[in-house]
């Protein structure tokens, strides 16, 4: 006989109807990703992006590539990826969407899974779910490649190394460790900001898994799970090894103390709570580059007034939502301290603290902490450690059936060989607490106990067995009601609220829910709008145009692309030479050349002259200056100029063919000279307030009234 669940009966219940939150969590994670996709799609690539790409075209595969620091970040993950892409796609940009898509995707699942490891199973699994994966504060990770390959894989690697973390604290396996230790060094492969894993787990453990005053917590989170802390010790040690040979301190000293106040009142005001809430609602553009938070100052206010009213309720209602916010606090204190000993004191320390990428990864923390405090800390199974895990697996299935029921007293439903039955558990004699108190279940992490020796799962000492009924009350004493387990009996969500204002608080809840909701679509749709404009792609697509089109002899003098498409900061990345390295149809660059081309601000082929400082007119009529062969004239300019690294333009008209020298400053050129009316470009290294000018060859002589020293621009029409 076929049961209900039967694959092949027709009363099927899909693999997403058994689980409901499951379905509606798995359409949360499809929507993000896809969402994002979109605002991804929008945009392209972006500054430090180009730069990472022209390292990739320029160097093999090699071990000493990957291990190059860039801006001195070790990410030899994220540089294998950007090498492989680059080598068979080119400069591409839906290769980064989709990577980028996946890490979501990929942040979601094991989010989630973290959840119904951590919390107690509640459709409220579903709030810090879609606190992380619609945040504005993720925006740049989920479009901005440069971010991205950084962030992206952090914050995965935190996701699962408190789940190996958790699953070690509730079972004592050991292949949680594996897992902890394999999700530290994927974060750190693609950044070194994943180091505050480390302490993150440790803080975690320690703030929703041992009790007590402070010193007693640290003290049993470092007795009870030190395996942990010696493997992440080890870990730490030997990247931090490695990482410090190889890198160049990065740390600044600030210039003031209002510069450090500024920096937090701008990261914490100004970013971090209004992008937990839906924020900031407004951007201020960075050309290329993502926007940096400008929230309106009532929009500020009006998020700070919602989460201190939201910690307030929460550790009102449970003592461990306390320790859940203390957790997000500890944590961003160690976020502000590393950002301002590496970001203030320079010139952008003006808005470091309103860069959402600078705090994406708080976006995690804080989605766990909510969490908790709204859900509470699941019950820890009661299993037993390695050691007697054979024995356990080889109970009988009528007897693990019934572990259950047992223990709390409830009947089941069980199912064999397609019959359902209902089944009374063995009714254990009641197990009261002593009297005059009223211990929480053993294990409980949600309990308000202070005791930090109490013993958890997972601990080998067991807990003191309680005293029967019979021995502790009188015998017309009823019996306590049977132990539920939490999903049954849940904690009221406001205790201490009458009844008659239960319903407006929930309204006003829902009201609150809503409005963060629609604050985060518009907040990613004024995003999307900034991250659509983006100089570089046009200037890609209209050099592409013009290239295919151009005469094969077209040459051009190497030189920057336009500020806004790749900073002269990035300098010498920033030249059109190492730009294009891996573009399909790159220009031909040149030293010297009669006719020069040069593309113009917007990738458009213009016919080149020299912008910079003029020769004054010769004193010849019609000729200018008059250089004989084998003589030397000296030619004063319009303005000097300083040594550096110019281009020379020279219209003349020779008697005959020949070779001229021009000098300037320290700087000598030596050029072929044409006869009739010509012109040439050439570079020349020098200074000074005057060339000087040689002509050799049988029976030359030339006049010439154009010689500009400057840099090569478009010929004005």
């Amino acid at each position: 006989m076929d049961g209900p669940d039967d694959a092949s009966g027709p009363g099927r219940v899909g693999w997403l109807g058994r689980d409901q939150i499951r379905a509606a969590a798995l359409a949360i994670i499809a929507l993000s990703v896809l969402w994002r996709a979109q605002v991804a799609s929008r945009g392209f690539l972006a500054a430090d992006d180009y730069v990472m790409i022209s390292q990739a075209a320029e160097s093999e595969l090699t071990v000493e590539h990957l291990l190059s620091l860039y801006n001195n970040h070790l990410m030899p993950g994220g540089r294998l990826l950007i090498w492989l892409i680059t080598e068979y796609v080119g400069m591409a940009y839906w290769p980064y969407v989709l990577l980028m898509a996946t890490g979501q995707a990929i942040l979601g699942l094991t989010f989630f899974r973290l959840l119904r490891r951590l919390l107690r199973p509640s459709w409220l699994l579903l709030l810090p779910l879609g606190a992380l994966m619609f945040s504005p504060l993720t925006l740049e990770a989920t479009s901005w490649w440069a971010v991205g390959v950084n962030m992206l894989p952090m914050q995965i690697a935190m996701v699962l190394a408190v789940g190996a973390q958790v699953g070690y604290v509730q079972t004592r396996r050991k292949r949680h460790l594996v897992t902890l230790a394999l999700s530290v060094l994927l974060g750190l492969a693609f950044f070194e900001k994943a180091i505050l894993v480390v302490p993150l787990v440790f803080l975690l453990t320690a703030a929703l898994y041992a009790n007590g005053g402070f010193f007693r917590t640290i003290w049993t989170t470092i007795r009870r799970w030190w395996p942990s802390w010696l493997l992440l010790t080890a870990l730490s040690l030997g990247f931090l090894a490695a990482y410090l040979t190889r890198s160049e301190s990065s740390l600044r000293r600030p210039a003031s103390a209002g510069e450090v106040f500024t920096f937090i009142t701008q990261m914490l005001g100004s970013t971090v709570v209004p992008g937990l809430l839906g924020g900031p609602w407004q951007w201020l553009g960075a050309g290329d580059g993502a926007p940096v938070a400008a929230p309106p100052e009532l929009g500020t206010w009006i998020a700070w007034t919602i989460f201190v009213a939201l910690v307030w309720a929460t550790v009102r209602r449970s003592r461990r939502a306390g320790r859940a916010w203390l957790l997000l606090g500890a944590y961003l204190v160690l976020v502000a301290a590393m950002l301002a000993a590496t970001r203030l004191g320079s010139t952008f320390s003006g808005v470091a603290g309103g860069v959402p990428r600078y705090v994406s990864d708080v976006v995690v923390v804080a989605a766990i902490c909510l969490g908790v405090a709204v859900v509470g800390l699941a019950r820890p199974p009661r299993v037993r450690d390695d050691a007697a895990a054979p024995a356990e697996a080889a109970t009988p299935p009528a007897k693990t059936e019934l572990a259950e029921p047992v223990r709390t007293g409830q009947p089941t439903v069980a199912a064999r060989l397609g019959v359902i039955h209902a089944e009374a558990p063995v009714d254990p004699a009641p197990v009261p607490a002593p009297q005059g108190s009223n211990p929480p279940p053993a294990g409980d992490p949600d309990s308000d106990t202070t005791d930090g020796d109490a013993p958890e799962a997972g601990d080998p000492s067991p807990a003191t067995p309680h005293r029967r009924a019979a021995d502790d009350q009188p015998a017309d004493a009823a019996p306590p009601p049977p132990e539920t387990t939490p999903s049954e009996s849940p904690m009221p969500p406001f205790p201490g609220v009458a009844e008659r204002y239960r319903e407006a608080v929930h309204v006003a809840l829902a009201l609150v829910l809503v409005a963060v909701c629609l604050g985060t679509v518009w907040t990613t749709s004024r995003y999307s709008d900034e991250w659509a404009v983006k100089s570089s792609r046009s200037y890609i697509d209209t050099v592409r145009i013009e290239m295919a089109s151009a005469p094969p002899d077209t040459v051009f003098f190497d030189g920057p692309v336009p500020n806004e498409v790749v900073p002269d900061l990035s300098r010498p990345y920033n030249l059109q030479s190492r730009f294009f390295r891996a573009l399909g149809t790159r220009p031909t660059y040149v030293d010297e050349a009669d006719h020069l081309s040069v593309l113009d601000s917007l990738g458009r082929i213009q016919v080149a002259t020299v912008i910079g400082s003029t020769i004054q007119p010769g004193p010849q009529e019609g000729c200018g200056y008059l250089i004989a062969s084998g003589q030397t004239v000296r030619m004063p300019l319009n303005e000097p100029r300083d040594d550096w690294h110019w281009v020379v333009r020279i219209g003349y008209l020779s008697s005959a063919d020949g070779t001229a020298t021009l000098r300037f400053g320290t700087g000598t050129a030596t050029f072929p000279v044409k006869k009739g009316l010509n012109q040439r470009f050439f570079r020349i290294v020098g200074g000074g307030d005057a060339v000087e000018l040689t002509v050799t060859g049988s029976d030359v002589s030339l006049c010439t009234n154009e010689i500009a020293i400057g840099n090569p621009a478009p010929r004005p029409e």
